[in-house]
């Protein structure tokens, strides 16, 4: 594919370049960067549509600010795909998201113009106040800026930095960036707050007239202008929640003109006496046709054709999250006690299918994890059937509420986690590598993961048929392995296992989605003339305990295999066979788990091979447990 034509932007290898053009030059620098970052992203798939949506920010930002000196923090880092580009990682953006890549997100190892790395939301205002006041104490000048986006500002923390703000540091800059879009539309009142500032027509009328008059007035006489407009603004709308926090409310302004911008942020800089939030209003997947009309299906992308922004397909086998949806709708359509709770990611956990289903039992609570536990522990306690459905990295936000608002109390909401395991291309930060460990520590909590897409559908109707504690089911990224099958509806019996094949040397027992390479692996060592028995565990917690004694009796080595972190299942099976008295006769245990490193992004079977946990290591693991393995550096 032919590479966009250029001519501005090759120019610029760090932002100290970018400074040196005219004004006049941005609105070229701006198109020449919206159709690099299309055509890089149409190679390598990613985020598109967030970073579309603030080219023109990005530009400004670099071009009035003296970054990396003043910091730049962008709230979760998916929009910063142009910020790349112009801060000297333009000749690596083709390698967004693949192994030894640049990273999707911002990342503090990749360059000193990433001051602060983050995936998850609404962190940036916090992480900003911290610079701030860092800054403060040395006696310095530089400036902080807060890129935060409107779904962002549906979390709690963001309002928490926001009230201490005002009271530790008299310089901050806040960008509010508002495009009526995160990853589904954002949710409550705050949204609404939003759009009806930007949508005042006498806010409009007045901001027009102030711009001409302005314009009219001439460039020596512009910032009186521009004072005009910002006093009309303020007595039309005024911005009175963020002013009530403590902030100067400019705005709101129009995020795609490039000469707006860079005046506003040059006149933001000036502002010493308390700290800044600047409203700015973009539209999503702006520039590219496909990506405005559809922003959410052009929030993450495959690889796609540049002309007709079709994206590539994957397998056809269904996915493990369309599985968990059908599942859900199949036990809502006997209960309707069931509701399902999403933070925000409805197409992302699959509750989309469920909400144009049972619209009136869905609830998108926004980025608020913490809040979704919470809710759904109340809709527990007077006798709803919650699920709720978030991914394994973002329930460790809501973790505190886990176990003081469910676990305690002993409430049965049931948490769907999808995601559990690795995630290739996201990297570490959106791998769900903990929740075992950290679910498991709570008494009374049952914790369940899917071997195939029919284990996953009959641990929904297990969890749906649970009312008196909590309990949690996990499942992977990707396509569902195995076929359903006439039981697919068929509850589970609590705490049980499975043996799927019979051996008499190793004994390989599974907990989760590894199951496949589990077997493959089974088939490598019989190969090898060693008898092998594969397990399913099904449940972490209560742990089948009389399948656990008989593989441990009646074999000589034991392999436990789990997509999680050191901690989790294999912990707890060598805490009961230590308990039981089984480890004192010789037995050769392995836990096989997720390395103890945050694996970077990569294609998933070659971070499967790096952590240990694809078929051949697994055989290979007992090998050496036999003493007749190849010993291999782990990732």
């Amino acid at each position: 594919m032919a590479l966009p034509n250029t001519p501005l932007l090759d120019q610029i290898k760090l932002p100290a370049d970018l400074r040196k053009l005219e004004g006049s030059q941005l609105a070229q620098v701006c198109e020449e960067l919206r159709a690099e970052m299309i055509s890089a992203v149409s190679q390598t798939g990613g985020h598109l549509g967030a970073g579309l949506g603030v080219v023109e920010l990005t530009v400004a930002l670099h071009y009035v600010f003296n970054t990396p000196t003043d910091k730049v923090i962008w709230d979760v880092g998916h929009q910063a795909y142009p910020h790349k580009i112009l801060t000297g990682r333009r000749d690596r953006i083709r390698t967004l998201r693949q192994g030894n890549g640049l990273s999707g997100f911002t990342k503090r190892a990749e360059s000193e113009y990433d001051p602060f790395g983050a995936a998850h939301a609404s962190t940036s205002i916090s992480a900003g106040l911290g610079f701030a006041v860092a800054r403060d104490k040395r006696g310095e000048t530089s400036n902080v800026i807060a890129v935060i986006g409107d779904g962002s500002m549906s979390a709690g923390m963001a309002y928490e930095a926001m009230n201490n703000a005002a009271e530790t540091t008299k310089r901050l800059i806040v960008i509010l960036n508002d495009n009526d879009m995160s990853i589904a539309p954002p949710v409550g009142g705050m949204s609404t707050y939003l759009a009806r500032l930007a949508a005042t027509k006498t806010y409009r009328r007045i901001r027009k007239t102030a711009k001409n008059v302005a314009s009219a007035l001439g460039e020596t006489v512009h910032d009186v202008g521009k004072k005009v407009e910002e006093y009309a603004r303020t007595l039309v709308t005024g911005g009175t929640f963020f002013e009530e926090l403590g902030f100067h409310y400019l705005g709101p302004f129009d995020g795609h003109d490039i000469d707006v911008l860079r005046r506003v942020l040059a006149n933001a800089k000036e502002i010493d006496d308390r700290p800044v939030l600047i409203h700015v209003v973009t539209k999503k997947g702006k520039g590219y046709a496909p990506a405005e009309n559809a922003a959410d299906k052009y929030h993450g992308v495959t690889k796609f054709n540049v002309v007709t922004g079709e994206q590539s397909k994957g397998a056809s086998a269904p996915s493990y999250t369309k599985v968990f949806a059908q599942a859900l709708v199949r036990e809502a359509e006997k209960d309707d006690k069931i509701v399902a709770i999403t933070a925000a990611m409805p197409s992302g956990t699959g509750l989309d299918l469920f909400g144009s289903k049972f619209p009136e039992r869905t609830f998108d609570v926004g980025i608020a994890e913490q809040h979704a536990v919470t809710f759904a522990a109340g809709l527990a306690a007077d006798g709803m059937k919650p699920f709720c459905t978030i991914y394994s990295t973002f329930l460790q936000r809501g973790y505190d509420q886990v176990v003081h608002d469910v676990a305690i109390q002993k409430l049965p909401v049931r948490f769907a986690i999808d995601r559990a395991g690795l995630v290739g291309a996201d990297g570490p930060t959106h791998a769900g590598s903990f929740d075992v460990g950290y679910l498991g520590a709570l008494p009374g909590f049952i914790i369940m993961a899917a071997a195939d897409g029919n284990d996953l559908s009959r641990m929904v109707a297990t969890c749906a048929a649970i009312d008196d504690r909590p309990s949690a089911v996990r499942y992977p990224r990707g396509d569902a392995e195995g076929v359903m099958q006439a039981d697919a509806a068929v509850p589970l019996e609590i705490g049980k296992g499975r043996i799927l094949r019979e051996g008499a040397s190793v004994a390989l027992l599974n907990f989760g989605a590894r199951m496949s390479e589990a077997d493959k692996a089974a088939d490598k060592l019989g190969a090898m003339g060693l008898s092998t028995t594969l397990a399913d565990a099904r449940f972490a917690k209560p742990l089948d305990e009389d399948l656990i004694r008989r593989l441990a009796r009646e074999h000589e080595v034991l392999l436990t295999i789990e997509e999680g972190s050191i901690g989790g299942f294999g912990a707890f099976v060598l805490h009961f066979l230590a308990a039981d008295g089984l480890l004192d006769r010789g037995l050769k245990i392995r836990t096989l788990t997720l390395p103890d490193i945050f694996q970077d992004q990569d294609k998933p079977e070659a971070m499967y091979a790096a952590a240990g946990l694809d078929a051949d290591a697994i055989a290979n693991a007992a090998l050496l447990a036999l003493g007749r393995g190849v010993n291999e550096q782990r990732a």
